[in-house]
Order: structure tokens, then sequence, then C-alpha cells
């Protein structure tokens, strides 16, 4: 089905209430925008091949549009022997649409660093991962603060392999993420940290669905968001275990840190489990800052500002406190602290 096609998404549905289609179009919803290609250059041991991003059978809009406003794309083979692969991805001019597919053996570390002043970005990143492999992944949104993002992923593991991901989303006005994860065969596992933070009237939508589909899977999704001003987080989390999947282990966990009276957070997790010898669960919180820590830290010299930030990064650092890969896990701190020092001194 082609998108001209398709029915506009009801806000009927979580994926579409927060950010309806309309509001995160680069134009009128009728319109395929004439797009480039976000700028795409690599450090590190792999092959990089062209290809076409063909989503014929996908029912889904925003994929289905991406693939029509660009269909070409950059296929990353990735033999793992412990290397780490660097991403950086510019958008720059009014609407850039790029597309990215990974095939994943062995041992690795992937870091995607996304940034740029593009009025309107679209990304569509997918993901194999083979049997045995074991692959650290880290997603860093530092979009420029009047920029929109539509943003896809699709991953698929494999008997025995492990995915390890971690994100920070600290860039873009408007940002509309849907990653889906599927543990295909046994013994696959996933470990899942977002960690969002919002300044002045930033929106961030994020919905991420992981399905077990056999049994003896294992997955672990943290999110974590601090919004201030009168930003806004959404997180959904979308958890199926299928008929056939016994003895999976799965949980998801959402923590929101809530700066002024004018922010908002939602959080909403949704489990759809089919089989009976399983574990599930969830838990969501939303605090605002501690009035403690805050003066704890003012009384030992810090101004209001450096303050806030010391708490927004002890919050978000312990988001990646669960990953195993160091090189993913320092990345993200790392990028994350010089943020927020940028703030203070801007």
């Amino acid at each position: 089905m082609t998108y001209l096609d398709m029915e506009i998404p009801s806000r009927s549905s979580h994926l579409w209430r927060y950010t309806p289609w309309k509001r995160i179009h680069p134009s009128k919803i009728d319109i395929i925008p004439s797009c480039e290609e976000v700028v795409f250059n690599h450090e590190g041991d792999c092959i990089i091949k062209k290809g076409i991003r063909d989503v014929s059978d996908s029912s889904d809009i925003s994929r289905v549009f991406l693939s029509e406003c660009n269909n070409k794309m950059n296929v990353i083979e990735i033999d793992g022997k412990g290397q780490s692969v660097h991403i950086n991805l510019i958008a720059s001019g009014d609407t850039t649409v790029s597309h990215i597919d990974f095939q994943c053996k062995g041992e690795a570390s992937i870091i995607i660093h996304l940034s740029g002043s593009s009025t309107w970005t679209g990304l569509h990143i997918s993901g194999n991962i083979s049997k045995n492999a074991s692959i650290g992944y880290a997603f860093v949104n530092e979009l420029d603060a009047n920029s929109k993002l539509l943003r896809c992923e699709d991953w698929n593991l494999h008997r025995d392999s492990s995915l390890e991901y971690g994100e920070l989303s600290i860039g873009g006005f408007r940002n509309k993420t849907d990653i889906r994860t599927n543990l295909r065969d046994s013994n696959s596992s996933l470990n899942q940290t977002v960690a969002v933070y919002g300044t002045d009237s930033r929106h961030d939508d994020h919905h991420m669905e992981i399905r077990h589909m056999v049994e003896h899977t294992d997955s672990s999704l943290t999110m974590n968001a601090a919004c201030g001003g009168r930003s806004h987080s959404i997180g959904t989390g979308q958890l199926l275990i299928d008929k056939d999947a016994n003895y999976s282990n799965a949980g998801q966990v959402f923590h929101n840190l809530l700066l002024s009276q004018d922010a908002r957070a939602d959080a909403i997790p949704e489990l759809e489990v089919l089989s009976d010898e399983v574990s599930a669960a969830h838990g969501a919180a939303s605090a605002p800052i501690d009035k403690e820590q805050l003066h704890y830290l003012l009384s030992r010299g810090h101004s209001p500002e450096q303050a806030e930030a010391l708490i927004v990064e002890g919050f978000l650092v312990n988001t990646f406190s669960s990953l195993r890969n160091q090189i993913i896990s320092e990345d993200l701190k790392t990028r994350l602290k010089i943020h927020l020092e940028c703030g203070i001194i801007g």
C-alpha cells in the first residue's frame, strides 16, 4: 500500500495520541515532499553497501512515508571483532531523510550521532543481530532546537544474541520515535535504556515495542525523562509476549523528573501476555526536583543553574547504569555532561 492510499492514523491509538500525524508531517499531509539525504560519514571497521529500502508489506504510515520520500539505503555489515563503529549523521537543508540497515555478527559497539539544523529529518534504522552476536548500540539525538524528527527503528534478535541499547535524546523541537524489537529465537536478550532531557517547549514522544516471540527470552526497558520549562515527554512501552513464549522474563520502568510546574511527563506501560509461565513487570513514577538536594548544592556554592544541572546529570546518568558495554555507556554519559555544561555557559 502506498502512503497516499493509507488512512491517517487516529488519535485513539497511544502511538498517535500525543503526536498526531499532521503535527510531525513536514508539510501538508497529502504531500510527499522532495527530500535530501542526510550527510553520512563513519569511522571504524565495517563494510558499507548501497541498497533500496522496501517496505511494501508494511502497514505503518511512518515507515511507508519515509520510504517514499527516499528509498535509498546504507547497508552496514559488521563482522564483529570487538571494534567500535562511529556514525555521524548531519541533517542540513529543509527536509532530509536517511535509511540505515545493520547486519551484525560477533561483538561490536555502534554509536550514531545525529546533528544538524534541518527543518525536518526522517530517519529509519533497522538491524539484524545474528546468532551468538553481542552488540552495543548508542543513539544520540542532538539536532538543533528548531528541528523536527520522525524516527523509526526495527531490530531482530536471533538465537543466543544480545543487544545493549542506549539512547540520549537532547535535540530537536518536536520528536516522534517508534522503536520495535523482535526477540525471534531462544536465549536472545535486549537491555534498552533511554534518557530524555526536555527544556523550553521541547516535545519528545517515544513508543517502544518489544515482542517476545519464542520461549526463553529476556528484555529490560528503562526510560528516564527530566523535563523543565514547558517541555513534554511521553514514553509508551508496549510489551508483547506471544502464546509460545513461555519462560520469558521482561520488565519495564519509567521515571520522570519534573523541573518546573509547567513541565509534563506521561509514562504508559502496556503489557499483552499470552503465555502462562512468564515473568513480566512494569512500573512508573514521576516526582518534582528534590528540594533538599537542591538546597544542599546551593549551600556548597553552586548557582541554581549549576545545582539543577548536577541533579539532572545524576538522574539521567543512572539510566545507563545497567549497560555492561562501557564504550557506549561512557560515550552517552560524556555527551550528556557536555550538553549540560554548555547549557550553563550559554
